[in-house]
């Protein structure tokens, strides 16, 4: 492989990259300081310069967390380690040379993993494909699970201070470097889209709460946001002092406990609070963005709807049959009659009966997976939908398409398989395995149609002539699929059962 060495000239130093197939490549670039030591729990810092040149070729730590889920190739495991802010940097090779390029649009990627896991560095979330088509392309890590995205600022001392929304604050500073710095890789800084998937999605969608992003990214694309992923204050002070107890300190300790415990142990700790929760099925899980501070004033959906929210346009939406994934691995939706019945207790008679009404067939297995997957993620979406698009352009998607293969194995358009047209795998060879029963063409067909969509977008704020922005009344939804078509309204019945359905928090 023909490879060349890159050097960019960033705020902090110069950075040194590779070019291979046509891409240049920086990776595991610093944008904040490493939270490490007293800074752990702060919200993060700009990184320091250094001197010299900063080998930025291969990717460094990943966050905490279980490490069966850094798993990188038979027997290797990425490093991981509190030192994670980083990001990562694709963009175009050269022009050719005298002539003068325009900046590119920019296009950065928030990773999901149900904000307990997941790292930049996966191959899938390679982006050469998008930057070879005319973006920069920019992915980055953030502190997941108890370091990052548990929010234990209710446990304060005057001594030690733990900030809240640790996640959102670091990825609003890498929204800051990009800002400052993405001018010296070819991208526009005044068009900054962001985008993410699962738990990146709700992320990218808090953003548009959190009034310091304002002015960072100018469009926003939301693949499948989970439901049930925010909670208030007074939530999260309780599961702040239950995760301290399983930690074995009390609340006056607490915040010198988790200063002192090491990441493995707080890893453990937080996993331990999940299960309690997924088997008491108390309110919301407990990772992820906390409101009711000065970070995050309002539930995101909510200053959506009241026209606080950055009136950026949005592209949201959701795949066709999102729990069945979940059937299999990370077993954290309700996809059993049971557990569906534990879910709908809270709500009462009346909410239950209206909500498994709205699947027929229910309780065969079918529908529990349908109803555990509108649950989780078509909710969110029509959510999202109906309060961002008061106040601001907003698109509305359902991702339909799967090659026979994954139709056979049981997963069909399943949770993060919209991942394979937008990054362009079904040209991979991997993508070749998934395709080999006769679905190569309608496999690339559907990645065109939706990286042509999402690259209009990120130029111009609009995904196509032909896909009409959402509103209440006609409530347009492009389906991608075999052949991608525009309906309205496509599961009115369906939606409408979640109208207002809370967990009890």
């Amino acid at each position: 492989m023909h490879e060349h060495i890159v050097r960019a000239t960033i705020s902090t130093g110069i950075v040194e990259g590779f070019t291979r197939d046509g891409v240049n490549r920086w990776r595991s670039i610093p944008y904040a300081r490493p939270p490490v030591g007293p800074l752990r729990y702060r919200a993060p810092r700009p990184a320091e310069p250094w001197r010299g040149v900063r080998y930025c070729h291969g990717f460094a730590n990943c966050a905490p967390q279980q490490r069966k889920y850094t798993i990188t190739g038979l027997g290797k495991y990425q490093p991981m380690g509190e030192d994670c802010l980083t990001l990562n940097v694709v963009a175009p090779a050269e022009p050719a040379s005298g002539q003068e390029q325009d900046p590119l649009p920019v296009m950065v990627f928030v990773h999901g993993g149900a904000y307990i896991l997941g790292s930049s560095a996966t191959v899938l979330y390679d982006g050469a494909a998008l930057a070879r088509r005319g973006c920069v392309y920019v992915s980055v890590n953030y502190r997941l699970g108890p370091l990052g995205c548990l929010d234990l600022s209710s446990l304060s001392t005057p001594q030690t201070t733990i900030d809240s929304n640790l996640f959102l604050r670091d990825l609003v500073m890498a929204l800051q470097w990009v800002r400052d710095n993405i001018g010296v890789f070819g991208g526009d800084p005044d068009n900054v889209t962001i985008f993410g998937e699962s738990a990146g999605a709700q992320a990218v969608a808090t953003l548009l709460a959190v009034p310091a992003a304002k002015g960072l990214f100018h469009q926003v694309i939301s693949e499948s946001p989970a439901a049930g992923m925010v909670r208030s204050a007074d939530v999260a002070e309780q599961l702040a002092v239950r995760f301290a107890g399983i930690l074995g300190a009390r609340r006056q300790d607490a915040a010198a406990a988790v200063m002192q415990a090491s990441p493995a142990q707080l890893v453990d700790a937080l996993d331990e609070l999940i299960s309690h929760g997924s088997r008491e099925m108390l309110g919301a899980f407990p990772a992820g963005p906390s409101y009711g501070d000065d970070y995050l004033p309002l539930d995101p959906v909510e200053a959506m709807a009241t026209g606080v929210a950055h009136p950026v346009p949005l592209i949201v939406g959701n795949n066709a049959e999102e729990a069945k994934l979940f059937t299999r691995f990370l077993k954290l939706l309700p996809t059993t009659e049971p557990m569906i019945e534990a879910l709908l207790s809270t709500a009462g008679t009346d909410t239950r009966d209206r909500i498994t009404s709205a699947y027929p067939g229910y309780p065969d297995a079918a529908a529990c997976i349908r109803l555990g997957g509108d649950f989780a993620f078509s909710s969110a979406a029509w959510q999202i939908g109906d309060a961002h698009s008061r106040h601001a352009p907003t698109y509305l998607y359902r991702y339909d398409y799967a090659p026979r293969t994954l139709n056979w194995s049981g997963l069909g358009a399943t949770h993060g398989t919209e991942m394979l047209a937008v990054f362009d795998v079904y040209r991979s060879r991997f993508g070749s395995v998934l395709t080999a029963a006769g679905d190569r063409r309608s496999a690339r067909r559907v990645s065109r149609d939706i990286q042509s969509r999402w690259r209009a977008f990120s130029r111009t704020g609009v995904p196509g002539d032909d896909w009409p922005a959402y509103d209440t009344a006609e409530r347009a939804v492009m389906v991608f699929d075999r052949r991608s078509r525009v309906e309205l309204d496509p599961d009115p019945d369906r939606r409408t059962a979640w109208e207002g359905f809370t967990l009890a928090q």
